[in-house]
């Protein structure tokens, strides 16, 4: 690409090289016409003579030879200490024997610089993909939180206020060391793949029954909306695994899929969806009560859904990816 302040573009070039190869004009000459330097000129006649036309365009300006190269099995030493180890410059240069700065430039070259792009199970560079339309692939997964004692729990009000809250709160149960349990809340999530667009219901237990239920208003959810569910996936929990469930989505026409054992990087993201969740909705403030909090998932999700910017698709809200919502072209 020529730049913006470059006397000659291609065709210059091979108009300053036909007038010295084929019009004779000397080239000291040709260089004042062209407002070039002599041995500019002259760069561009020899390329003529030797390749044409062809010969006017840019080229790369990589040498063509590097004595000083990083050598090929140190660049996969390095590559391999990151990938398997997970180490720093400074760590990898000091077991290969090189500069850290000599490291670090391989680590950007190859693009592994941020541990960010590496699996962290296995090392591998992170593989990221997206079904291309809504609807061809729903995450399910729960979100398991400890209820809120009346008075607030003790993220915001301490761990001896918290304990206090917890024992004065009504109707709750003891353990074997007679401690007030204050239970669980299962917050079963459906997040489509393609849009993110998110559904979420707030439940006592996580079983084969209640998982149904969910998936069945979910998929209406989705529907009204002009979603279409084709598969959903899932982790190896019991109430996935379930011949209930398997036959409830034979019975929505969906193809259920399962992730890896030990492997949650499958289903990242509704986990990423998790950390979302817990951040604006679970512990965004002090709520002095389970009721409270449950009451304000709904506007949260709103919220998600409508306007929150999402950074995985383009800081837009996961409700402009749904492109037959009606009243949309209005």
């Amino acid at each position: 690409m020529v730049h913006a302040n470059a006397p000659l573009s291609e065709r210059g070039r091979l108009r300053l090289a036909r007038l010295i190869v084929e019009g004779d004009v000397p080239i000291a000459a040709a260089a004042a016409r062209f407002q070039v330097a002599w041995p500019t000129a002259k760069r561009w006649a020899d390329r003529y003579r030797t390749d044409g036309p062809a010969g006017m365009v840019d080229r790369s300006s990589r040498p063509h030879h590097s004595p000083r190269a990083t050598p090929a099995p140190v660049v996969r030493r390095i590559v391999h200490l990151r990938w398997k180890k997970r180490l720093g410059p400074v760590q990898i240069a000091d077991r290969v024997g090189v500069a850290a700065s000599t490291a670090h430039r391989v680590l950007v070259r190859c693009r592994i610089n941020r541990l960010a792009h590496v699996d962290r199970a296995t090392g591998e560079p992170v593989r990221r993909y997206e079904h291309p339309a809504p609807g061809d692939l729903l995450h399910v997964d729960v979100k398991k939180l400890g209820n809120i004692p009346d008075g607030g729990g003790w993220r915001y009000v301490g761990r001896a206020q918290g304990d206090r809250n917890r024992a004065a709160t009504p109707g709750k149960l003891r353990n074997a060391h007679h401690q007030a349990k204050m239970g669980t809340a299962f917050v079963h999530t459906v997040l489509d793949d393609h849009s993110r667009l998110a559904y979420a219901e707030i439940h006592d237990d996580e079983t084969a029954a209640t998982a149904i239920a969910v998936l069945r208003r979910a998929v209406a959810w989705f529907s009204a909306r002009g979603v279409i569910t084709r598969r959903v996936l899932s982790d190896n929990g019991s109430a996935y695994r379930s011949h209930a469930w398997r036959d409830t989505c034979h019975a929505l026409r969906i193809t259920p899929k399962r992730t890896r054992p030990y492997r949650p990087q499958t289903n990242g993201k509704i986990e990423r969806f998790h950390r979302t969740l817990a951040d604006g909705w679970a512990f965004a403030r002090l709520y002095t009560g389970e009721s409270q909090r449950r009451k304000a998932l709904p506007g949260w999700l709103h919220e998600y859904n409508h306007h929150r910017p999402h950074t995985a698709i383009g800081g837009l809200p996961p409700i402009s990816r749904l492109t037959n919502l009606s009243g949309q072209y209005n």
